[in-house]
Formats: structure tokens, C-alpha cells, sequence
């Protein structure tokens, strides 16, 4: 039998590390503003790490004996844990943000702790998912892009030698590290791949199952060509190939700004440089599983980059579909998700149906639509009205009408004629819209009475202040992006949303202005004493609960430019996650939204479970009558 006393171990060398005395290390880190410096002993350093040893190795002892190793690239914080790690084996990651926890796994990795490395990327798989999917882009760039640039380059001339007629070997789908290993042609390294084994397979999956969450991003026309290449090559992509198609003209068209917006305007040196930029990725689309109307759409106005006989052959197979064709026809990808929702195909009006033509009636009434005052119209019979009808209108009139609605102080291109005289004061107004589909007045008492910190509530008479709509899910859309763009420069506002499935109204106020800065490079908490976020009585719901910020430095969570194409407004514990656009997430069935059922930052939960799902949601400005 034998005892074991790890404990006592680890405390004892945990004095060793505050021991000052006899330390004959010296590591620097951080930048020069947050510069620190730690102390350490070389004989634990050569014994606990392969890094260490090798830059003990190769460093100058000074006149004092002393070896100083220079890290600016690791912050002082993640340092600190590293070095107590060394000492003691402990890493303790409770209330550390998910952020320092990333950090602190590349930092262990760069440092060889292998095994530090491995259990924390473990645990972010296994308990910080959401995070990892929200911060995609950003570490699949730091991460995996990099390894991908390196373990292509011996082939990109490969490649680019069979560009033209390029055979691909679809036997098995692609699986595995991020450069598939099953293709025969291909010998790469993937050390990436190994250091971080969990984070590769969680983003494998994602590459395959949820493509969206990649090419929906902002910055997805900053992927490196290696990496798109490597996508592209996947069997079983879960996208229809049109969209494939869409995303790789958007990511070789960002590669080249100076390519004119309009493409009619395009020479035949445009068409030469975008297919020159696109070289090694058009062979990778499936051509010949485009729908008819998609290679008319989206094909035809870029057959220039394709190639005579390519293009040849997609019109003969539309005529004559079972002749045989020159081009090199690849398999169609693997649809092994049987859910994928189709592309809408909604039916665009009652009146018109796709079978008629809308550019007979364009034609129609080309004298009269000119005549008509379109920047007079309200937001409601923009959207109810005239949006149905949109292809009678022109692309740039309907763009215009969009960025009125968004930012109406910003000039349009298209012609703006002045409003119609209403002669008649008696004439009654058309619209006695009620304000909000979601609240009714005893709750903007109660609200209005919480925003005073009254501790009566307002009588319906008495109420100070009126509500003005600045947006409704159900009318704009569920798109962040539109939250941020609408909202931006507000203050006083509330947020209030319809939960599904339940009678919960659930919201917030902001006492605070919305900024969506594209200039803000990271997630930022704003501070206020003032905020609150509440559930209203409604239905089932017998009594409203009022929860005040009880931490004000983490009263509300305003994201980065990129990440506004996720998420909506944060108060603190109550997040709105609108995952717009991915395939396969919808609003009305999925639970996509949270709210700590453990209060954090504010006083108490308003809610016991967490995650749920919203019908419509509504955001006001709070006026002084």
C-alpha cells in the first residue's frame, strides 16, 4: 500500500512559486503598457515543460545568474494561471469568461502542456458550445485557417496545373481533420489538427451540418482561398448547390474591390480578372445539379468565367437531357440531413401567381409608377403593400425604400417626389394603428412607474410618458443586424418580446443609447444603475416581476460590428439570439434566447428555465408626454 499526498505537494510548491529567494528565472510578458514580470526556477520549468527547457537552452545567463525569457504575446493574467499550473497542477477556471479560458488553452498549447491544451478544449466543446459556434469565424481563422494556408501549399500548383479538367475522388465523404484525408491526392500535414482533436471534429460538424454559419458571417470574404477550396470539396456540404455557387462569386468579387458594383458595367478584363481570382475553386461547383431557372438567374450573367464548352454543355442538357456531355460531371453533394429546408418558394401574391409575368404588368403601368409618391408611404403598406409587388418597381427604388426606413436621414438615389396637399383637414386619418401587439396600457403603466421607481403604479390617466415604435420582429424581420441599424443612437428604450409556447412577456429597459459602431473591435458591457428587465402578468401569468441591474458594470452587453449578425439586445442575464439565417433555426421552434435562471447581474431571475423561443418582439422609445 502506498499514500499519496498530491495536496501537500501542491501547496508546498505553491510556496516554492511566491518564493522570491532563490529564483533564477525572470519571464516577461504582455505588452509594454501591461508589461509584468514573473519569477521562477529553472530546474521546475526544465522538469514541467519541453518549451522551457529548449528556451533555457538558448538563453544568456546575466551577471546576477539570471535568465530573462520574453513572452509579449501572453497576457499577465494568462501567465499568472499557466505559472500556477507549472507549480502546483491546478488550474481553477471558475468565474473566468469563457474568452480567457480560449486564450488560456492557445497559450498552453504554444507552451507544449499538452495536456492542459487537451482538457480545455475539452471542456469548451463540451460545456461552452454556444460560444464556440458564436465566435466561429474568429477562431476558425486563428485556429485552423492558418494550418490549412500551410498544408496546402505543396499542391496549389498541382492544382493549378488540372484547373481545367479537375478529377476528384468522391468515393467516401469527406471526414476528419480540416483537409480531408481521404483525398488521394493530397498528403497533408496536420499537426493543427492534432493539437486540438475536440475543437477540429465540433467544427468539422459545423463545416458540413451548418455551412451557413460560415458563409453568413461578415467577414467570410476575408477566408483564405486554402480554406474555401477545402470546403468546397466536401461530398456532403449541406447547401444547395445555387447557394454554393452565390457564396463563392460574393468571396472572389470581395477579393477584387475594384470590380464595378453594377455587373453591367463589367468588361470583358472583369469577367477575365474575377475567373483568373476564382481559378481553383469553379471547378468544385456541381453544375449540372442547378435547377433550370437558377442557371438562367445566377449562371447566365457570369458565363464568361465558365467557359464556352461548360457553358455549351448546361444549355444541352436543359434541351437534351440524357446526351452525353464533354465536361466533367461531378456527383451531387450528400444531403444526409433529411430537414434541410428548401430555399423559400413563397407565393408572391394573391393576384399574381408565378405564372404570370410580371413584367407585363410592369409594362403596363410603366406611365402611372412614376407618378406615385412611394417615400410617403408608411412602413406598414411598404412591407403589407408594395413588397409583394416589389419586381414591378426597379432594384433601386426598393433598396432606397429599405435604407429610408433604416436610416431615414440618408440621401437615395432614386427620385423623391414631394408629399400630395391634403386640402381637406376633416379627412380622417386611414391608420388607428394600435401601438404595440404585444403590451397593452397597464403595462406601460407598470413599466413607466418602474422606469420612476414609483412604488405605487400609475393610473391609467396619470401615465408621464407615451411609447414610440421604433420596430416590430413580425414587420422588419428577426435579422440582428436590423436591430442594431434601428435602434442605433436611441436611449430610453424597452425591449419587450412574446415567449412561445407560454403567456410570458419578457423585456428590458435601456436607459442608455444603442451604438452599433463598426469601429468597436470587442464586446463591451455598459454600466448604469438604471436598468431593469421584467416579466409582465399576462394570461396564466398572475403577477409581473420587476428585476433591477444589481451589478451596473455588466448592465448591458453591446456587441462587436461582426457579431451584430447574430445577436439582438443583451441586458445582462437576458440575451436575445437571433441566429438569422442558418439553416435549419427558426424563431418559432427553437429555443435560441436565454435568461439566467441563476441571477447574475440583475436581482433576481425572471423566468426558471433558461433557454426559450419568441413569437414577435417590439422595441420603443420612451417619451415625456
Amino acid at each position: 500500500m502506498s499514500f499519496k499526498f498530491f495536496d501537500t505537494l501542491s501547496q508546498d510548491f505553491s510556496e516554492l512559486l511566491n518564493d522570491k529567494k532563490e529564483y533564477n528565472v525572470i519571464i516577461e510578458v504582455d505588452k509594454e503598457e501591461n508589461k509584468k514580470s514573473f519569477t521562477s526556477h529553472s530546474v521546475v520549468l526544465r522538469y514541467r515543460s519541453t518549451y522551457f527547457t529548449k528556451e533555457l537552452e538558448n538563453t544568456a545567463t546575466n551577471e546576477n545568474h539570471v535568465k530573462t525569457i520574453i513572452k509579449p504575446n501572453i497576457s499577465s493574467q494568462i501567465f499568472e494561471i499557466i505559472l500556477k499550473y507549472i507549480y502546483c497542477g491546478v488550474v481553477n477556471i471558475e468565474n473566468i469568461e469563457t474568452k480567457i479560458i480560449y486564450e488560456l488553452m492557445i497559450v498552453a498549447n504554444e507552451l507544449e502542456f499538452e495536456e492542459l491544451s487537451e482538457k480545455l478544449g475539452s471542456y469548451l466543446v463540451e460545456s461552452k458550445a454556444s460560444w464556440l459556434r458564436t465566435y466561429f469565424s474568429h477562431i476558425y481563422h486563428s485556429i485552423f485557417d492558418s494550418n490549412i494556408i500551410n498544408s496546402t501549399e505543396s499542391v496549389q500548383k498541382e492544382v493549378a496545373e488540372n484547373s481545367n479538367k479537375r478529377q476528384l475522388d468522391f468515393d467516401e465523404p469527406s471526414t476528419g481533420c480540416l483537409h480531408d484525408p481521404q483525398s488521394k491526392k493530397r498528403k497533408m500535414t496536420t499537426n493543427r489538427c492534432n493539437e486540438f482533436k475536440g475543437l477540429n471534429q465540433f467544427y468539422n460538424d459545423i463545416i458540413t451540418k451548418h455551412p451557413n454559419l460560415i458563409f453568413e458571417y461578415e467577414d467570410f470574404t476575408s477566408l483564405q482561398e486554402a480554406a474555401l477550396i477545402y470546403i468546397l470539396e466536401k461530398d456532403n456540404l449541406q447547401l444547395e448547390e445555387i447557394e454554393i455557387w452565390d457564396y463563392v462569386i460574393k468571396w472572389g468579387i470581395a477579393q477584387n474591390p475594384i470590380l464595378p458594383k453594377n455587373l453591367e458595367e463589367w468588361s470583358k478584363e472583369n469577367f477575365k480578372t474575377l475567373k483568373t481570382t476564382l481559378q481553383q475553386c469553379l471547378p468544385l461547383i456541381r453544375y449540372f445539379h442547378i435547377s433550370e431557372k437558377d442557371i438562367w438567374e445566377k449562371l447566365k450573367p457570369y458565363r464568361k468565367i465558365l467557359g464556352t464548352q461548360l457553358w455549351d454543355d448546361l444549355n444541352q442538357q436543359l434541351i437534351f437531357p440524357n446526351q452525353p456531355v464533354k465536361s466533367l460531371v461531378l456527383p451531387a453533394r450528400i444531403i444526409s440531413n433529411p430537414e434541410l429546408p428548401q430555399r423559400v418558394n413563397e407565393q408572391i401574391s394573391t393576384i399574381i401567381n408565378e405564372e404570370h409575368n410580371f413584367k407585363t404588368l410592369k409594362t403596363t403601368l410603366q406611365q402611372c409608377l412614376p407618378l406615385i409618391r412611394y417615400f410617403h408611404i408608411s412602413e406598414k403598406d411598404i412591407w403589407e403593400k408594395l413588397k409583394p409587388y416589389r419586381k414591378i418597381l426597379g432594384t433601386q427604388l426598393w433598396d432606397d425604400l429599405n435604407q429610408q426606413l433604416i436610416f431615414p436621414n440618408q440621401p437615395v438615389k432614386s427620385l423623391v417626389l414631394p408629399a400630395r396637399i391634403i386640402s381637406n383637414p376633416e379627412l380622417p386619418q386611414r391608420v388607428n394603428e394600435q401601438i404595440s401587439t404585444i403590451i397593452n396600457e397597464e403595462h406601460v403603466a407598470e413599466i413607466s412607474s418602474w422606469i420612476d421607481r414609483k412604488s405605487t403604479i400609475y393610473s391609467l390617466t396619470n401615465v408621464p410618458y407615451k411609447l414610440q415604435l421604433i420596430l416590430r420582429g413580425s414587420k422588419v424581420g428577426f435579422k440582428p443586424k436590423t436591430f442594431w441599424n434601428m435602434c442605433n443612437g436611441h436611449a430610453g428604450t424597452i425591449v419587450v418580446a412574446k415567449v412561445a409556447e407560454t403567456d410570458e412577456i419578457l423585456g428590458g429597459y435601456n436607459p442608455l443609447a444603442w451604438d452599433n459602431s463598426k469601429y468597436r473591435i470587442f464586446d463591451t458591457y455598459m454600466e448604469t444603475n438604471d436598468s431593469f428587465i421584467f416579466s409582465l402578468k399576462n394570461g396564466n401569468i398572475q403577477n409581473s416581476i420587476l428585476s433591477r441591474v444589481k451589478t451596473k458594470s455588466r448592465a448591458h452587453y453591446y456587441n462587436y460590428n461582426d457579431h451584430h449578425e447574430i445577436w439582438g439586445p443583451c441586458f445582462g442575464d437576458l440575451k436575445f439570439l437571433f441566429k438569422y439565417k442558418l439553416r435549419g433555426y427558426d424563431l418559432t421552434n427553437e429555443k435560441i434566447c436565454s435568461c439566467s435562471s441563476n441571477s447574475i447581474y440583475y436581482e433576481k431571475s425572471i423566468r426558471t428555465s433558461e433557454y426559450f423561443s419568441i413569437l414577435d418582439y417590439e422595441v420603443f422609445k420612451i417619451v415625456k408626454k
